[in-house]
């Protein structure tokens, strides 16, 4: 009778659990039975793991084989523990030392010629092992990089089931030589990426806002929102851009990503443990170090938007956005469901998925930017234009932002069409991104100071309470916006938000707290009417 152990990770969501994979010989009629919550493509990893055993020049054994995953109320799914199953079958068999293989955490699908493939969720997966208090990792050779990045775990990345076998059994390592041929697709990297993930998810490569370089000089003219742009950098605020088509609506959102900073390092490795298990990490980059920026289509159901699926839930749209920019253009043809169920991860920072298979909570701290026409047509706002369509059609199109979903909008701003001077460069070009990147990272760096201690980073995160008895503006800054929110036009949400507004606004300025012409910027960007704070700051 034979018994050995090796341990493996099942993903829940972004989160790993550590599973104990065993494997019991008896004498017995030969058969291989899988037991422990598995799901259909973990079954089918019993066929998988007889093929490359016994291609690995390794004898299968002739007994009763029961293979169990341990903890068995934990739903297990995937090909990524046809490794320890494999080590676990040949340690019960006696081919390598059962000690050996007792705490290593294995992760990978094995071919049935016996290569180890790479799949999805490697670095979450190591991340969980290192909490459990696992220090060895075997891993894919192709993933080896992304599994580096957990500190205090040591990595070893193997080709093939034969050349694990040999390290293990402290024999000479063969030279496995690349499978691959020029002349053929290299199929081996594909259990990185996730069907249909290409171009079309909208999700471009971090620091390039629609795929290409580009820099705020492009935009002509466009001087309001180009500060609102600033204040929803530098204080991580939500913002709606509101004008005709044409008018630089998309054009700044693009630009938005080159002015965020750099990703510390926690937030890279969040943000590469959501990547990696949606298989959407960018090939030859184990780690994500800008703000990713995502831009799904009008269509995209509530499921693509905010995380879904069969069986365990996968992360959606705000979950890749993690960190980042969620970039909804044409907002007003989305669902008004996907809309308002965008209300949760907006207030919390994370979304909560419940399906028959569980329920998983998905991080989801991202910028929204809303890009909205005025109505139907797009000339709405403009003189003489010719808009055709009748007021009924016009409130109704604008009515499909609801009122608590704008109540979450910080910053809301009007993008005229570009004046004919400022298109032809008569009216001057605008601040460079570098120059507007450095203010948001300064603006940045005196908010995490000044929150440092605590569990916020940017000034959209504190508490409204936070921002009313500790934080407080200068002595009667607030007057304005105390009448404000007599009159109707602020809810209490409303009078937090220009609060942590104003806040950026003076971290953007160098001032240690918030004044009144602060207040009267922060509230021009949030109800649209003017208060002079802009144009006292320069912008006209």
């Amino acid at each position: 009778m034979g018994f050995a152990r090796a341990c493996s990770v099942a993903l829940v969501g972004v989160e790993g659990v550590v599973v104990e994979v065993q494997a019991d010989l008896e004498a017995g009629v030969a058969a291989f039975t899988l037991v422990g919550l598995p799901d259909k493509s973990l079954t089918e990893s019993r066929d998988r793991v007889r093929a490359a055993v016994v291609n690995s020049g390794a004898e299968w054994p002739q007994k009763k084989l029961t293979v169990g995953l341990s903890p068995a109320s934990v739903p297990k799914g995937g090909s990524g523990f046809d490794v320890a199953v494999a080590c676990a079958v040949l340690g019960a068999a006696e081919r390598i030392d059962p000690a050996a293989i007792a705490d290593v955490v294995m992760i990978g699908e094995l071919g049935l010629d016996g290569r180890v493939r790479p799949v999805r969720g490697v670095l979450p997966a190591v991340l969980a092992a290192a909490e459990a208090g696992c220090r060895q990792v075997v891993v894919p050779e192709e993933t080896a990089g992304e599994a580096a990045l957990v500190p205090g775990v040591s990595v070893l990345g193997v080709r093939s089931l034969r050349q694990l076998i040999a390290v293990l059994c402290d024999e000479p390592v063969p030279d496995e030589p690349e499978a691959h041929d020029e002349r053929r697709p290299d199929a081996m990297p594909s259990g990185l990426v996730m069907p249909g993930t290409g171009i079309g998810t909208g999700l471009a490569r971090p620091g390039q806002g629609g795929g290409n370089p580009s820099d705020l000089m492009d935009v002509a003219g466009q001087e309001r929102p180009r500060k609102a742009l600033e204040v929803a950098a530098a204080g991580c605020h939500h913002l709606l851009l509101t004008g005709p088509p044409g008018a630089g609506k998309t054009m700044l959102a693009e630009r938005l990503p080159a002015i965020l900073p750099t990703l510390t390092r926690k937030e890279s490795l969040e943000v590469t443990a959501v990547h990696s298990v949606a298989g959407v990490l960018p090939p030859g980059e184990p780690l994500i170090t800008r703000a990713p920026y995502c831009a799904p289509h009008h269509s995209a159901t509530m499921q693509s938007l905010v995380g879904g699926g069969n069986g365990l839930p996968r992360p959606g749209a705000v979950s890749l956005a993690h960190r980042g920019i969620l970039f909804l253009d044409e907002a007003p043809e989305f669902s008004m469901r996907v809309l308002d169920a965008l209300r949760q991860p907006l207030e919390s920072g994370h979304v909560v998925v419940a399906r028959s298979a569980g329920v998983v909570r998905l991080p989801a701290r991202f910028l929204m930017v809303l890009a909205a026409n005025p109505c139907p047509c797009g000339r709405y706002s403009l003189t003489g234009a010719g808009c055709e369509c009748a007021p009924s059609t016009v409130r109704r199109y604008q009515s499909r932002l609801s009122g608590p979903l704008l109540d979450r909008v910080d910053l809301r701003v009007a993008v005229d069409p570009v004046r004919r001077k400022d298109l032809m460069g008569q009216g001057g070009r605008g601040e460079p991104t570098a120059v507007v990147a450095a203010r948001v990272r300064e603006a940045r760096a005196r908010a995490a100071e000044r929150l440092a201690g605590t569990a916020w980073s940017t000034n959209s995160e504190v508490p409204g309470h936070e921002l009313r008895t500790r934080l407080v503006p200068a002595p009667g800054a607030l007057a304005e916006a105390e009448r404000d929110m007599e009159r109707g036009l602020l809810t209490a949400r409303g009078l937090d938000r220009v609060l942590r507004v104003a806040w950026t606004v003076a971290d953007l300025r160098g001032a240690d707290r918030p004044d009144a012409s602060d207040i009267a910027v922060a509230l021009e960007l949030r109800t649209g009417i003017p208060r002079g704070g802009l144009t006292k700051a320069g912008v006209s």
